[in-house]
């Protein structure tokens, strides 16, 4: 093949190393090479295990060799964030406090990559303890935006997005509580799904929000991330609230036509804000369905500001009962903005987190019974404010740094709460160059759908295909991009 493989897709290199024109070995080599290139100005990844990712290549190369391929992941480079436990290796969660913490355990999800023959060449970084939408790290250092170093790659998967959309890897795994994989896919221009809560094993993650979390992929295209669910989904005796809900062929279901499918658009709350050059994608994302003959029309929803304030409640109080005992004991290593938030959870009193968590069934059947009945999916922006710059939304800055702040979230947190899930697609370029997405929201345990749609939409466009400047790897390009 010409050019460099790292900038395929990862179903594009499944194919070529099913057809043996590549091998794992150089996709690799591929993917270190420009980590070394890029992560003096992105800061992506925590560790990088080259001697480690060379050797599973090469085990996967003498698998395929035999006959004995474990699927279309086997071979391909992947690396995930810093909450997912691996026996024998630390995980920190982004913070001091776990620098000596030594899992003892791997991840169910990470066993289950292992399994498909996935190369994991390392650690990405993450917010301190997942809690930050911006990718600031104060004691990792900030992570950038492969589009614009200056500015954030959101949170708290910020560097799981940010490596996807520099072709550092094919795909990677986030972690999803209030819109930690939605929102950094839509601020670096890649796919992010959170998948339905009880979909995906959460055994050997650090916890945030207990009711709340999820594991979802980060890839260039719906095809690649439903590759990566496939992988990972399903029921775990590990973890008592993976539901045991069958798990279909993703992929196989991409090819399903979606005319006479129905979007269904929020008359309210989601739109009412909107940036003008956010919403003029989003308007001609919809008109991009409509030609795919999709049936695309409003649709009234309940206030989704009561389950944004009601997983407001519950994020926070769940987390501050995670980090009481550091709270007591070592507040003073929390990043002030981090430990704040802590506070503010601590004091929370019991009645409000129950009657919060009461509430989530009845809401849930609300959003059932009305607008999920009249649509296979909702769509809604992501964020629905431009990019702001590391410094804007640096928490310790000045000026508009608690605005942007406080409208982080106000889109992905009522669905988080509801545990619907949630996928985010590229759909262009706001005015200045940074990309966006739109976000499709289904029924319980709909993915399918959600996949199938945004595989059709990405069909149909070619933004997915669109790549930072620095992600041609030379030298020129990263000078070029490098913050001044």
């Amino acid at each position: 093949m010409s050019g460099n493989p790292a900038d395929l897709t990862l179903s594009a290199a499944a194919a070529l190393l099913g057809a043996g024109r590549i091998s794992s070995a150089e996709l690799v080599a591929a993917c270190l090479d420009r980590i070394e290139r890029q992560q003096p100005l992105l800061n992506t990844f925590l560790t990088v295990d080259a001697e480690g990712a060379r050797a599973a290549a090469a085990a996967s190369d003498r698998r395929r060799a035999r006959g004995e391929v474990r699927g279309p992941l086997d071979g391909i480079p992947v690396a995930h964030k810093d909450l997912f436990d691996r026996a024998g290796r630390v995980t920190t969660a982004g913070s001091i406090l776990l620098n000596d913490r030594v899992a003892e355990r791997t991840a169910t999800v990470l066993a289950r990559l292992d399994a498909a023959g996935a190369v994991e060449t390392g650690t990405l970084g993450a917010s301190e303890f997942a809690a930050g939408a911006t990718g600031h790290n104060r004691h990792r250092g900030d992570c950038r935006n492969p589009w614009d170093p200056g500015r954030i790659p959101g949170g708290s998967s910020g560097a799981s997005a940010a490596a996807v959309a520099a072709r550092q890897v094919f795909a990677s795994l986030g972690t999803d509580t209030g819109g930690s994989v939605r929102m950094p896919a839509h601020f670096c221009g890649t796919v992010g799904l959170r998948p339905t809560q009880g979909r995906v094993s959460r055994h050997g993650i650090f916890p945030r929000s207990w009711s709340m979390d999820t594991a979802g992929p980060l890839a260039r295209t719906a095809e690649d991330a439903a590759l990566l669910l496939q992988a990972v989904a399903g029921p775990d005796p590990a973890d008592p609230t993976a539901e045991a809900v069958p798990v279909p062929d993703y992929r196989a279901a991409l090819g399903n036509p979606v005319d006479g499918l129905r979007i269904g658009v929020p008359t309210h709350y989601f739109l009412d804000e909107v940036d003008s050059g956010i919403r003029a994608l989003l308007d001609a994302a919809l008109d991009a369905f409509a030609g795919l003959g999709v049936t695309v029309a409003p649709v009234d929803v309940p206030d989704p500001s009561v389950p944004f304030r009601l997983a407001v409640i519950v994020l926070k109080a769940e987390a501050a009962a995670v980090h009481e005992h550091w709270m007591r004991n070592r507040p003073d290593d929390y990043d002030h903005g981090i430990r704040e938030g802590m506070e503010t959870g601590m004091s929370i009193p019991a009645v409000d987190y129950l009657r919060a968590l009461r509430e989530r069934g009845p809401a849930l059947e609300r959003w059932l019974a009305g607008p999920l009945s009249q649509a296979d999916a909702l769509f809604a922006p992501v964020v629905d404010d431009p990019t702001p710059t590391l410094a804007e939304s640096a928490v310790a800055g000045a000026g508009g740094a608690a605005r942007v702040m406080a409208r982080f979230g106000r889109c992905t947190r009522p669905f988080s709460f509801l545990g619907l899930p949630a996928l985010s697609v590229p759909c262009g370029f706001q005015p200045g160059g940074l990309p966006a997405g739109f976000q499709l929201i289904g029924k319980p345990f709909a993915e399918a759908t959600l996949l199938r749609l945004g595989h059709a939409y990405q069909q149909a466009t070619g933004w997915h295909e669109q790549a930072p400047a620095l992600a041609a790897g030379d030298a020129a390009a990263t000078d070029e991009a490098r913050p001044r």
